[in-house]
């Protein structure tokens, strides 16, 4: 669902401890993984704080750098700050094509925007509380609910020998978002933008525009794994395609809407 044809990106993955939960640091990693190489790992806090105390095995376990910052004044928050001015800093030295600022702080959201502006890729990571306008200023955003589902599953599918090395771990309540007109018109209207004479539009052209359009995009936020069965599961509305590769054991999928 990555928007550039690149799979080696280097990406600077920049983690504000005051607002993302520890327990899955992990799912997050492996996330980022698919879009990218996370060249720079840092993590912002007040480590002499005893609230973020349970980020400290996680920062050894995936080689995280933890950068400490010091909260000078009650009720400010200066590890934005910090944040802020090491993002600028990585920016102007162009060792990387992106960043993934984790945090569900919209005083991110003129970072996001700057950092686009110059050309940068810009990955949102956060809870589903995150402010719209943070996540409508990155190119994509994730929601840790949905990731941390994921980890779960794969845990209960694992293996039971593997399954007894692992802590019981509670199932997440993940609100699945609601298929309504607003989305099937989206849907709809992206297939429009791509298609060719006859009407039919490539899966991965449409799903690319649709992260454009929605950057909180997600199959997994309404329940599917994966962009095509979204689809099969409209097919009131779509008509879908797999045409396959000659020669190969790909197929293509193209969508058209239905009349």
């Amino acid at each position: 669902m990555i928007m550039r044809d690149k799979s080696d990106l280097k990406l600077a993955v920049l983690i504000d401890a005051d607002n993302i939960p520890y327990s899955n640091i992990k799912g997050m990693l492996d996330e980022i993984a698919k879009l990218g190489i996370p060249t720079i790992k840092r993590i912002y806090g007040d480590w002499t704080k005893p609230t973020v105390s349970g980020w400290k095995p996680a920062l050894l376990e995936h080689a995280i750098t933890p950068v400490q910052q010091y909260s000078y004044t009650s009720g400010k928050n200066a590890t934005d700050s910090a944040m802020i001015i090491d993002a600028m800093d990585i920016l102007h030295s162009q060792k990387v094509d992106g960043f993934c600022l984790v945090s569900s702080d919209s005083d991110f959201t003129r970072l996001a925007t700057r950092l686009r502006e110059s050309g940068m890729l810009v990955i949102g990571i956060g809870e589903k509380k995150t402010p719209n306008p943070f996540i409508v200023a990155c190119d994509k955003f994730i929601y840790i609910e949905i990731i941390s589902a994921a980890e779960i599953k794969q845990m209960e599918t694992a293996p039971v020998a593997s399954k007894r090395k692992l802590p019981p771990t509670p199932s997440p309540v993940v609100k699945v978002d609601s298929i309504d007109n607003e989305f099937i018109k989206l849907l709809r209207n992206s297939i429009n933008d791509v298609a060719d004479d006859n009407g039919w539009a490539f899966l991965a052209e449409i799903g690319a525009l649709i992260i454009k359009k929605k950057p909180d995009f997600d199959p997994r936020n309404y329940g599917f794994p994966k962009l095509t069965a979204l689809f099969k599961s409209l097919n009131r509305h779509f008509e879908i395609d797999e045409r396959k590769v000659e020669n190969t054991h790909i197929k293509h999928i193209y969508i058209k809407n239905k009349k």
